[in-house]
């Protein structure tokens, strides 16, 4: 995909120099607005304005929808009144938000001072929810029939209204705006009777999302239901809006995002990579780098007071790595698998003791492996091979049973913090790898130590 855009973005760049006005917009009505916009992202910003200009009126739109904010301002900034009413008007509402969502105050003041009254009043009503909710990321623009309505009826009105509307297959019956179900175009138009009533074939029992429910809750429920649109309605059952697939979409892959971000201890960037300054991204990293530096002293106050056993037999100096890695592997796995399952309502607070159970068996059978692994990488290349005599059998034998325990202590610490954290009202994600390693990292060096004092005498 990155070689076909380089190749257009060559064979754009040409036609533009040579003023092949309608070859370029040939070229470009047959291409995808995504595709279209991810080529404008490469182009010379020069370039945009006449480029965008070649693109019929609902191709402008679409791709416009696609831009980057950056690219999205530039262009307003150039356009006229008239240009910018023209691309507003084939938006929809929902793209509509998000656009002035992006943009600085002034250029917000020209959007909406260009957009119809209606639009303009519906944009409004979504901005006035709050952030992450489903009222802010739906959209007002559905079919809506009244249950009295014959089929013939409701054919027509999807006919006349369904071009301003962001999907039309699944329509919602409403009464006095509140819904009391919901039929879909499959169904009106396999009816075998054109003046059955839609109160007669729609269907009553409407899963539905409140305006202020989690954008997250929402968008699994598409997962959950493979729904195309779920309807938004108000405390008192009144629709007020649709979230549809591609909405729920785009924030699954933020949501997800996020989560990565948290899990590698970064907070969470409002920019892409490649669009972020070096000074955003090492505002998002150095708050968990400066945490985890400081407590990382745990750890050296650990090997701090065994220094006479360090000092006794510095060969155990060497295993100290090995030990803190596997443990803070041993205790990601867990705490990714957990993550995981609570994103996907899989896994719930009350699992927590199977959980436990089911991780204890993982541990033992990982550490018993790994333990015996260890007792024979350390006699034979340790002690053989590099012939290090003060390796003995014993301390391979301190070195494993600590490998053991400490895989079953990881896996533990991994498994239960995320559903603790998500119990308190935390986000799971915070308490993935980083903190899991550190807290790991400690009890391994105790556990170590104890067992190296306790069974060698040191």
């Amino acid at each position: 995909m990155a070689e076909h855009s380089f190749s257009v973005e060559n064979t754009l760049s040409q036609l533009l120099e040579q003023k092949k006005y309608h070859s370029l917009r040939d070229i470009l009505s047959t291409m995808n607005p995504a595709d279209v916009a991810a080529v404008f992202d490469e182009m010379a910003q020069g370039q945009l304005p006449l480029l965008f200009r070649l693109l019929p009126k609902e191709l402008a739109a679409e791709t416009f929808v696609e831009m980057e904010p950056e690219a999205q301002e530039l262009l307003i900034r150039g356009f006229s009144d008239s240009e910018l009413k023209e691309v507003i008007d084939e938006l929809y509402v929902d793209d509509a938000v998000d656009i002035v969502e992006e943009m600085p105050a002034n250029v917000v003041q020209r959007i909406l001072a260009q957009a119809e009254p209606e639009m303009r009043k519906q944009i409004n009503e979504i901005l006035r929810y709050p952030e992450d909710s489903a009222g802010s990321i739906m959209t007002t623009e559905y079919v809506s029939l009244r249950p009295n309505m014959t089929v013939e009826e409701a054919i027509l009105r999807i006919r006349r209204t369904g071009i301003d509307k962001e999907t039309i297959y699944t329509c919602y019956v409403t009464h006095g705006r509140k819904l009391i179900g919901m039929v879909t175009v499959k169904d009106l138009l396999l009816c075998a009777d054109d003046e059955a009533t839609i109160e007669s074939i729609m269907e009553e029992h409407v899963i539905t999302v409140g305006t202020l429910d989690d954008q997250e809750q929402v968008a699994q429920m598409f997962t959950k239901y493979n729904f195309l649109a779920l309807p938004v309605v108000d405390t008192e059952n009144r629709l007020v809006g649709i979230v549809t697939f591609d909405d729920a979409m785009d924030v699954m892959e933020d949501e997800t995002t996020e989560d990565m971000e948290k899990m590698a201890a970064m907070l969470p960037s409002e920019h892409p990579y490649m669009r972020s300054s070096p000074f955003e991204i090492w505002k998002n990293r150095i708050p968990w780098l400066l945490l985890l530096m400081v407590s990382a002293t745990l750890t050296g106050l650990v090997i701090t007071s065994f220094e006479n056993a360090l000092g006794a037999l510095p060969c155990l100096t060497a295993f100290i790595p090995m030990l803190m890695d596997t443990g803070g592997n041993s205790g990601s796995q867990a705490c990714v698998t957990i993550i995981r399952g609570i994103s996907l309502d899989e896994i719930e607070f009350r699992d927590i003791f199977k959980v436990i159970w089911k991780e204890i068996r993982v541990a033992v059978m990982a550490g018993v492996v790994l333990a015996v692994a260890c007792f024979g990488k350390i006699m034979l290349v340790d002690h053989l091979l590099l012939g290090s005599e003060s390796v003995s059998w014993m301390v391979a034998l301190v070195v494993s049973v600590s490998l053991a325990l400490t895989v079953c202590i990881a896996k533990l610490v991994g498994s239960t913090l995320p559903l603790l954290a998500k119990r308190i009202g935390f986000d799971p994600a915070v308490m993935a790898s980083p903190i899991i390693t550190t807290i790991v990292d400690f009890l391994s060096l105790l556990v170590y130590f104890t067992f190296a004092s306790t069974i060698l005498g040191i």
